[in-house]
């Protein structure tokens, strides 16, 4: 159990049998009555953000969340997971994918948290490679700034390059900020 000065960023509490993550929180102490602690909430399963006011001395109940090592297979209406474990497969959801989507590749191995044996969240490794499939040119002159161009990756998301990068080459992404960082050789 919590206490709510535990509170803090990140933090996975159970609320009616559900998991949330504190995504901010502020601890207010007014002049008259008791302390509370204001609280900005994330649904890990659904992705409802809500606000809740605990007052001090409230206990919370830990979220308990395991981490697995998943090979993502493939994506249909749903993402499938497969356990490296015990080869149990899972389905995920675009909401529970959230923005990984963009930089997830087949076979790719990722990180998922677990609640009740379900998955609610996954993490990618923090680079990944991937192929340009479009890419407009470089104009030449365009270079006094440093000079960037918006490409299409092989998994659809879009990202900003350097003027050099063409379509068909392999760059690495930073999954964490979906950052360009270098022209890959394959």
């Amino acid at each position: 159990m919590y206490d709510t000065s535990d509170i803090r960023k990140n933090l996975k509490i159970k609320i009616d049998g559900e998991p949330w993550i504190v995504v901010d929180f502020q601890f207010v102490k007014p002049g008259k009555g008791v302390a509370f602690t204001r609280t900005r909430l994330k649904n890990m399963i659904t992705g409802l953000v809500i606000e809740k006011t605990f007052r001090s001395g409230e206990k919370l109940e830990e979220a308990e969340l395991e981490e697995v090592s998943l090979q993502f297979l493939y994506k249909d209406d749903t993402y499938h997971f497969m356990n490296t474990q015990t080869y149990e497969q899972l389905e995920m959801t675009d909401a529970q994918v959230g923005e990984a989507k963009n930089f997830l590749l087949e076979n790719m191995q990722v990180t998922a948290l677990l609640f009740e044996g379900k998955p609610v969240s996954i993490t990618l490794p923090t680079f990944v490679e991937i192929q340009v499939i479009e890419a407009e040119p470089g104009l030449k002159g365009d270079t006094a700034t440093g000079g960037s161009k918006t490409v299409v990756l092989s998994t659809q998301a879009k990202v900003q390059v350097p003027l050099f990068i063409e379509k068909g080459e392999w760059i690495k992404i930073d999954t964490r900020t979906g950052e360009y960082v270098e022209r890959v050789k394959k």
